[in-house]
Parts: structure tokens; C-alpha cells; sequence
């Protein structure tokens, strides 16, 4: 099944693959059996793959590149930036254009690919206007780095502005059966606007599959140690 994400239309498997967990996000992944798991989606008809920067960091976005190495025709690829960092360490957001564009130029080449089919904000920085952040965006857009635009966890105004100066494909914000929160105000936002949502961890990041009893199923490094509701 495929659905058209927003009014500009990429046409994405109503499934996704949020590749958070390859690369040791969540817990050890091993390399060869999550290339795998790409390979087995892909074959199923998932088209839509999603990864971020600041997963391992950077080292997610490699691993991601090397699943799709070969296989790029009808594969659409989602990352993210908003982070800085000082060597692998995230120490804050960064919104300005100038993270925008060279955040860019990083994902690109661990992906191994010449242009982006969907770019997200990962967080807003609440010191640099949207306006900003979306203009340096829909530069990258002119210059063939990216095709989509999109943002996460953002708030109605926020999307009515950022809306306001490009054309916005997607909001990625936590959604399922214990996270409903955007139902209120950020979901009828999106369908004023024609944006496409994409909920993430939409399975309580494993909770909701009932096959996780205890947190000491979940290896010492696992982030979910970290999570209040587990």
C-alpha cells in the first residue's frame, strides 16, 4: 500500500522503515543482519527509508548507504539535521541556514547519493526563526541537493510560518497508542496545510508489541533505559 505524503507527492509505502535501530541507537545491531534487513523490506515493497545524523551519530546514515548501494531506483530516503556537535558529542540544536547547508553535504555523502528525497528539521531551534532554517532549505532545493522538505516535532504556528515560505511535505512527531498528544491541534494543522504527518516510534519504540516484560530483557547500553514509560 502507498500513500501520496502531502500536497507535493511523494507517493511512500504506507510502512516505512525507521532505521533508528541499525547502528546501535536502541541496542548492538549487527552490521550484515540490518543490510539485511533493508534488503527483505525493499523486497516486500517498502519504499520509504528513514535515518538522521544524529543517529550513532553520522555512523547510521553509512550503514544506510551501504543497505541501499545498488538498489537507489524507487527507494525514497528521508534524513534529518538541527543538531551541532563537538566530535561525536551532540552539545545543542542549530537551526541556522549554515547548518542547514552543510549538515547537507555530510548526509550526502554517507548515503553515497547526489540528492535528497525528503530533508528534515530534526528539532526546532527555538533561537533562529523557522523562516530561516525552511529559506535555507528550499535553497538546497534549487540546487538539486534535496526535494523535499520537512520538519519534526513542530508546533501549529511554527508549521503555518514555516509553510508560509516553502512548501512543507512532512511532520515526523511521536504518534500511537500512548502518545496522542498531537491529535489536538498539531493533526488538523497538517490537513489545513496539506502536510503529510509521519508518525515515529509508533509501536511505544517496542513497548506496544508486548514482547518486552522487563527492562532487564534490554541490553545494559539500550537508550529505552532512559524512557519514564518503560
Amino acid at each position: 500500500n502507498y500513500r501520496r505524503l502531502g500536497k507535493t507527492g511523494l507517493n511512500v509505502s504506507v510502512i516505512g522503515f525507521g532505521a533508528s535501530p541499525l547502528g546501535n541507537v536502541f541496542d548492538d545491531c549487527d552490521e550484515s543482519e540490518g543490510i539485511r534487513s533493508v534488503h527483505c523490506a525493499i523486497d516486500l515493497g517498502i519504499n520509504f527509508f528513514d535515518t538522521a545524523q544524529i543517529y550513532g551519530p553520522f555512523q547510521n546514515e553509512e550503514l544506510v548507504g551501504r543497505a541501499i548501494k545498488g538498489k537507489r531506483d524507487g527507494i525514497i530516503i528521508a534524513s534529518k539535521f538541527g543538531f551541532k556537535f563537538d566530535g561525536g558529542n551532540i552539545v545543542g540544536v542549530d537551526g541556522s541556514a549554515a547548518n542547514a547547508k552543510s549538515a547537507v553535504e555530510g548526509t550526502l555523502k554517507r548515503l553515497g547519493i547526489d540528492c535528497l528525497d525528503l530533508y528534515y528539521q530534526h528539532r526546532v531551534d527555538p533561537a533562529v526563526p523557522i523562516e530561516e532554517t525552511v529559506g535555507a532549505m528550499a535553497d538546497l532545493i534549487t540546487e538539486g541537493k534535496i526535494k523535499h522538505i520537512g520538519l519534526s516535532e513542530a508546533g501549529p504556528e511554527t508549521l503555518r510560518r514555516a509553510a508560509a515560505v516553502a512548501p512543507i511535505s512532512a511532520l515526523q512527531s511521536e504518534y500511537s497508542l500512548w502518545e496522542r498528544d498531537i491529535e489536538d491541534e498539531i493533526l488538523p494543522t497538517c490537513r489545513e496545510l496539506g502536510i503529510g504527518f509521519v508518525p515515529y516510534s509508533p509501536l511505544g519504540r517496542g513497548f506496544l508489541t508486548g514482547s518486552i516484560r522487563s527492562l532487564d530483557e534490554l541490553p545494559e547500553n539500550d537508550w529505552r533505559h532512559q524512557d519514564p514509560r518503560f
